[in-house]
């Protein structure tokens, strides 16, 4: 099959979940953006055909404002993401199809401050090679003085972050160390629409990459396992907690299980 021209390409490492699902993320603003706009992988990169340009994309994003539906629950929130992309975010208040158990944040976190945070730290990284590879200290935009934690989407923060691996847990000192913006804030854009699929074991789930360009509502379908293609590969991770106190979590780096026939 002869694949179009993509318009828009990142670089991805797709054992992150993150990142996979950061993916998912972009297809979802570039359909809303440029109605008809297709996704998929391609060796180490996604892959986008649409009528706009990655640098459109971000700036549209840094443009939407981002804002709370329930400005009394600062923790969990639903979200709306405004004009021109127009995307509610709830899905961590779904307790149906499995979207609560991907929530990371808990207690003292603020849901909607981590996201605006990182919404506005897309501003740099617009210009950056590889969007997904830009890691800062990232500060919230009403407080430029006030550092800002994120989510733990990206498994590159989720496995240093495990107190078993260093002795401590980085949270409960509460040290502030580089984030990646890009992930974390596509991340939760992404899983609006596209999830995994919850395995047996409790916080283990897998996604699926695939090669053939698709729309968003048949790539959601894929990632899940819901509509299998030829050659996409599956990924195990393990949504773990990251804290003694058992209520903070963090994606870790997801295990290729094999490719479909």
């Amino acid at each position: 099959m002869t694949h179009p021209k993509p318009t828009i390409t990142v670089d991805v490492d797709v054992t992150n979940p993150g990142q996979f699902f950061a993916c998912c993320g972009l297809l979802e603003i570039a359909d809303r953006l440029w109605p008809g706009a297709e996704g998929w992988f391609e060796d180490s990169a996604f892959c986008i055909d649409a009528e706009g340009t990655l640098s459109e994309l971000w700036c549209a994003i840094v443009d939407a404002e981002l804002d709370a539906l329930d400005p009394g629950d600062e923790t969990a929130s639903p979200m709306r993401l405004g004009a021109p992309i127009d995307l509610t975010l709830d899905w961590w208040k779904d307790e149906h199809a499995g979207g609560r158990m991907l929530k990371v944040w808990a207690g003292s976190m603020r849901g909607v401050r981590i996201a605006q945070s990182m919404k506005a730290a897309i501003a740099n990284v617009a210009k950056q090679v590889s969007p997904f590879d830009y890691s800062a200290v990232v500060y919230d935009p009403d407080n430029t003085k006030k550092k800002v934690e994120p989510f733990y989407y990206d498994a590159r923060r989720g496995w240093n972050a495990q107190p078993i691996d260093i002795g401590f847990s980085p949270d409960s000192l509460k040290m502030i160390s580089a984030a990646y913006p890009a992930v974390e804030f596509m991340c939760l854009v992404g899983l609006q629409r596209f999830r995994p699929r919850q395995t047996k074991q409790r916080r283990v789930f897998e996604y699926r990459t695939w090669r053939t360009p698709l729309s968003p509502s048949l790539a959601a379908a894929v990632a899940s396992g819901v509509m299998p293609l030829a050659a996409d590969v599956s990924y195990r991770f393990e949504n773990a907690f990251r804290t003694d106190q058992k209520k903070h979590k963090a994606f870790l780096p997801a295990t290729p299980l094999g490719a479909s026939q």
